[in-house]
Protein backbone atom coordinates (compact mmCIF):
# COMPACT_ATOMS: atom_id res chain seq x y z
CA UNK A 1 0.00 0.00 0.00
CA UNK A 2 3.07 2.28 0.77
CA UNK A 3 4.14 1.95 -3.37
CA UNK A 4 0.39 3.52 -3.75
CA UNK A 5 0.31 6.48 -1.47
CA UNK A 6 3.17 7.82 -1.59
CA UNK A 7 3.16 8.69 -5.30
CA UNK A 8 -0.24 9.61 -4.57
CA UNK A 9 0.26 12.02 -1.76
CA UNK A 10 3.82 13.33 -4.16
CA UNK A 11 2.03 13.72 -7.37
CA UNK A 12 -1.12 15.60 -6.14
CA UNK A 13 1.13 18.01 -4.23
CA UNK A 14 2.72 18.80 -7.43
CA UNK A 15 -0.60 19.01 -9.43
CA UNK A 16 -2.21 21.35 -6.40
CA UNK A 17 0.31 23.63 -7.50
CA UNK A 18 0.03 23.32 -11.28
CA UNK A 19 -3.98 23.38 -10.84
CA UNK A 20 -3.75 26.53 -8.51
CA UNK A 21 -1.28 28.40 -10.71
CA UNK A 22 -3.87 27.64 -13.96
CA UNK A 23 -6.55 28.67 -11.91
CA UNK A 24 -5.05 32.05 -10.58
CA UNK A 25 -4.40 32.81 -14.56
CA UNK A 26 -7.38 31.85 -15.67
CA UNK A 27 -9.46 34.40 -13.02
CA UNK A 28 -7.22 37.16 -14.73
CA UNK A 29 -8.00 35.95 -18.48
CA UNK A 30 -4.27 35.17 -18.69
CA UNK A 31 -4.60 31.39 -19.44
CA UNK A 32 -3.95 30.53 -23.49
CA UNK A 33 -4.32 27.58 -25.11
CA UNK A 34 -0.72 27.50 -25.23
CA UNK A 35 -0.22 28.02 -21.60
CA UNK A 36 -3.09 25.08 -21.03
CA UNK A 37 -0.91 22.88 -22.88
CA UNK A 38 2.24 23.37 -21.29
CA UNK A 39 0.32 23.10 -18.01
CA UNK A 40 -0.71 19.50 -19.34
CA UNK A 41 3.04 18.39 -20.11
CA UNK A 42 3.67 19.58 -16.64
CA UNK A 43 1.12 17.08 -14.72
CA UNK A 44 3.08 14.49 -16.75
CA UNK A 45 5.97 14.97 -15.92
CA UNK A 46 4.57 15.07 -12.15
CA UNK A 47 3.30 12.03 -12.86
CA UNK A 48 6.37 10.27 -14.23
CA UNK A 49 8.08 12.12 -11.21
CA UNK A 50 6.60 9.30 -9.13
CA UNK A 51 7.01 6.36 -11.17
CA UNK A 52 4.37 6.78 -14.16
CA UNK A 53 5.72 5.31 -17.21
CA UNK A 54 4.01 6.35 -20.65
CA UNK A 55 3.63 4.58 -23.78
CA UNK A 56 2.64 6.81 -26.66
CA UNK A 57 1.87 5.42 -30.13
CA UNK A 58 1.10 6.87 -33.67
CA UNK A 59 1.48 10.36 -33.03
CA UNK A 60 4.20 10.50 -35.29
CA UNK A 61 2.23 8.33 -38.05
CA UNK A 62 -0.46 11.62 -38.46
CA UNK A 63 -0.06 14.42 -40.92
CA UNK A 64 -0.97 17.07 -38.75
CA UNK A 65 -1.43 19.81 -40.96
CA UNK A 66 -4.60 17.81 -42.16
CA UNK A 67 -6.03 19.27 -39.16
CA UNK A 68 -8.00 20.79 -37.14
CA UNK A 69 -10.09 16.77 -36.18
CA UNK A 70 -12.36 15.31 -33.97
CA UNK A 71 -10.70 13.12 -31.51
CA UNK A 72 -12.88 10.34 -30.16
CA UNK A 73 -10.93 8.36 -27.24
CA UNK A 74 -12.22 5.55 -24.79
CA UNK A 75 -12.24 7.15 -21.17
CA UNK A 76 -11.48 5.34 -18.21
CA UNK A 77 -10.20 7.62 -15.38
CA UNK A 78 -9.31 11.41 -15.18
CA UNK A 79 -5.64 11.22 -16.29
CA UNK A 80 -6.79 11.69 -20.10
CA UNK A 81 -8.57 14.85 -19.26
CA UNK A 82 -5.28 16.05 -17.94
CA UNK A 83 -3.05 14.70 -20.01
CA UNK A 84 -3.81 14.11 -23.66
CA UNK A 85 -3.55 17.91 -24.65
CA UNK A 86 -0.18 17.38 -24.19
CA UNK A 87 -0.10 13.97 -26.09
CA UNK A 88 -2.57 15.91 -28.68
CA UNK A 89 -0.26 19.03 -29.30
CA UNK A 90 1.33 18.90 -32.35
CA UNK A 91 -2.56 18.94 -33.55
CA UNK A 92 -2.56 22.81 -32.17
CA UNK A 93 -5.24 23.93 -30.11
CA UNK A 94 -7.73 21.82 -28.96
CA UNK A 95 -10.73 21.92 -26.55
CA UNK A 96 -13.18 19.00 -25.00
CA UNK A 97 -16.90 17.76 -24.75
CA UNK A 98 -18.02 18.03 -21.43
CA UNK A 99 -20.45 17.67 -19.09
CA UNK A 100 -21.97 20.60 -17.27
CA UNK A 101 -21.30 19.41 -13.77
CA UNK A 102 -17.70 19.79 -13.98
CA UNK A 103 -17.87 23.47 -14.93
CA UNK A 104 -18.98 23.49 -11.15
CA UNK A 105 -16.08 21.79 -9.86
CA UNK A 106 -13.91 24.28 -7.17
CA UNK A 107 -10.58 25.67 -8.85
CA UNK A 108 -10.36 22.83 -11.99
CA UNK A 109 -13.90 24.55 -13.34
CA UNK A 110 -12.32 27.75 -14.23
CA UNK A 111 -9.49 25.86 -15.55
CA UNK A 112 -11.57 23.92 -17.62
CA UNK A 113 -13.31 26.80 -18.94
CA UNK A 114 -10.27 28.31 -20.50
CA UNK A 115 -10.71 25.74 -23.09
CA UNK A 116 -14.09 27.04 -24.34
CA UNK A 117 -15.36 23.87 -24.22
CA UNK A 118 -18.36 22.29 -25.71
CA UNK A 119 -21.05 21.82 -22.71
CA UNK A 120 -23.22 19.05 -22.61
CA UNK A 121 -26.49 18.58 -19.67
CA UNK A 122 -26.69 14.85 -19.89
CA UNK A 123 -30.18 14.97 -19.84
CA UNK A 124 -31.77 15.20 -23.26
CA UNK A 125 -29.91 13.62 -25.83
CA UNK A 126 -31.30 15.28 -28.69
CA UNK A 127 -30.27 18.44 -27.40
CA UNK A 128 -27.22 17.28 -26.62
CA UNK A 129 -26.46 16.27 -30.50
CA UNK A 130 -27.44 20.14 -31.47
CA UNK A 131 -25.17 21.92 -29.00
CA UNK A 132 -22.28 19.79 -30.17
CA UNK A 133 -23.08 19.69 -33.76
CA UNK A 134 -23.33 23.46 -33.34
CA UNK A 135 -20.72 24.67 -30.87
CA UNK A 136 -18.56 21.65 -31.74
CA UNK A 137 -18.73 23.32 -35.64
CA UNK A 138 -17.55 26.72 -34.65
CA UNK A 139 -14.62 25.56 -32.50
CA UNK A 140 -13.56 23.39 -35.41
CA UNK A 141 -14.05 26.52 -37.82
CA UNK A 142 -11.66 28.35 -35.74
CA UNK A 143 -9.42 26.01 -36.50
CA UNK A 144 -9.53 24.25 -32.96
CA UNK A 145 -9.42 20.57 -33.12
CA UNK A 146 -12.40 19.04 -30.83
CA UNK A 147 -11.83 15.66 -28.75
CA UNK A 148 -15.13 13.85 -27.03
CA UNK A 149 -15.43 10.74 -25.16
CA UNK A 150 -18.55 8.85 -26.28
CA UNK A 151 -18.65 6.71 -24.01
CA UNK A 152 -21.69 7.38 -21.15
CA UNK A 153 -19.13 6.82 -18.60
CA UNK A 154 -15.25 6.32 -17.35
CA UNK A 155 -14.88 2.03 -17.52
CA UNK A 156 -11.98 0.00 -18.01
CA UNK A 157 -14.31 -3.08 -20.00
CA UNK A 158 -14.53 -1.22 -23.05
CA UNK A 159 -18.21 -2.19 -24.82
CA UNK A 160 -18.92 -1.06 -28.49
CA UNK A 161 -22.49 -0.80 -27.56
CA UNK A 162 -21.76 1.80 -25.05
CA UNK A 163 -19.58 4.00 -27.90
CA UNK A 164 -21.95 6.22 -29.65
CA UNK A 165 -21.57 7.96 -32.56
CA UNK A 166 -21.27 11.78 -31.64
CA UNK A 167 -17.65 11.99 -32.57
CA UNK A 168 -18.40 10.75 -36.82
CA UNK A 169 -21.49 13.01 -36.98
CA UNK A 170 -19.62 15.79 -35.77
CA UNK A 171 -16.57 15.50 -38.04
CA UNK A 172 -19.18 14.76 -40.86
CA UNK A 173 -21.38 17.70 -39.84
CA UNK A 174 -17.86 19.85 -40.21
CA UNK A 175 -16.43 18.29 -42.89
CA UNK A 176 -13.03 17.25 -41.00
CA UNK A 177 -11.50 14.02 -40.06
CA UNK A 178 -11.82 11.24 -36.56
CA UNK A 179 -9.12 10.24 -35.38
CA UNK A 180 -9.70 7.12 -32.96
CA UNK A 181 -7.43 7.42 -29.80
CA UNK A 182 -7.12 4.22 -27.62
CA UNK A 183 -6.33 4.66 -23.98
CA UNK A 184 -5.83 2.66 -20.90
CA UNK A 185 -4.84 5.00 -18.08
CA UNK A 186 -6.12 3.16 -14.74
CA UNK A 187 -2.72 4.34 -13.31
CA UNK A 188 -4.99 6.61 -11.83
CA UNK A 189 -7.58 5.11 -10.15
CA UNK A 190 -11.51 6.04 -9.28
CA UNK A 191 -11.74 8.09 -5.98
CA UNK A 192 -14.37 6.62 -3.61
CA UNK A 193 -15.38 9.56 -2.17
CA UNK A 194 -14.31 12.02 -5.09
CA UNK A 195 -14.09 10.07 -8.58
CA UNK A 196 -11.26 12.64 -9.57
CA UNK A 197 -9.21 12.06 -6.69
CA UNK A 198 -8.30 8.20 -6.21
CA UNK A 199 -4.74 6.61 -6.01
CA UNK A 200 -1.87 6.96 -8.76
CA UNK A 201 -0.61 3.24 -9.02
CA UNK A 202 2.76 3.92 -10.60
CA UNK A 203 2.99 -0.40 -11.83
CA UNK A 204 0.59 0.39 -14.56
CA UNK A 205 2.15 1.87 -17.11
CA UNK A 206 -0.48 5.10 -19.21
CA UNK A 207 -1.00 3.70 -22.33
CA UNK A 208 -2.06 6.48 -25.72
CA UNK A 209 -2.70 5.04 -29.03
CA UNK A 210 -3.23 7.22 -31.79
CA UNK A 211 -5.17 5.96 -35.09
CA UNK A 212 -5.05 7.45 -39.04
CA UNK A 213 -7.40 9.99 -39.73
CA UNK A 214 -10.49 8.32 -40.70
CA UNK A 215 -12.41 10.41 -43.26
CA UNK A 216 -16.34 10.59 -42.65
CA UNK A 217 -18.10 10.85 -45.88
CA UNK A 218 -21.66 9.69 -46.54
CA UNK A 219 -20.35 6.19 -44.83
CA UNK A 220 -20.62 7.32 -40.98
CA UNK A 221 -21.28 4.03 -40.37
CA UNK A 222 -18.25 2.96 -41.94
CA UNK A 223 -16.11 5.35 -40.52
CA UNK A 224 -17.27 4.46 -36.38
CA UNK A 225 -17.00 1.09 -37.26
CA UNK A 226 -13.38 1.54 -38.12
CA UNK A 227 -12.93 3.96 -35.10
CA UNK A 228 -14.29 0.98 -33.07
CA UNK A 229 -12.33 -1.46 -34.35
CA UNK A 230 -9.08 0.64 -33.62
CA UNK A 231 -9.79 1.32 -29.98
CA UNK A 232 -10.84 -2.68 -29.33
CA UNK A 233 -7.49 -4.17 -31.52
CA UNK A 234 -5.64 -1.48 -29.16
CA UNK A 235 -6.86 -2.53 -26.23
CA UNK A 236 -6.43 -6.07 -27.45
CA UNK A 237 -3.09 -5.76 -27.59
CA UNK A 238 -2.60 -4.26 -24.32
CA UNK A 239 -4.89 -7.77 -22.72
CA UNK A 240 -7.63 -5.40 -21.19
CA UNK A 241 -11.16 -6.68 -20.76
CA UNK A 242 -13.43 -6.03 -23.86
CA UNK A 243 -17.58 -6.59 -24.04
CA UNK A 244 -19.74 -7.08 -26.58
CA UNK A 245 -17.15 -7.00 -29.25
CA UNK A 246 -18.93 -8.54 -32.93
Amino acid sequence: MFRVILPSILFYAQAAVHIGSAAYQAKRGRLSNERLVQGSHALRRSLESVGVRFEVSGVENVDWSGGPFVFAANHMSALETQILPSVLSPAGPCTFVVKSSLMRYPVFGSVLKAFDPIVVQRADAKADLRQVLQEGGRRLAEGRSVIVFPQAHRTEAFDRRGFNTIGVRLARSAGVPVVPVALHTTTWTQGRWISDIGWIVPKRPARFAVGAPIPVGTESREAQEHLVSFIEARLADWALPSAGSA
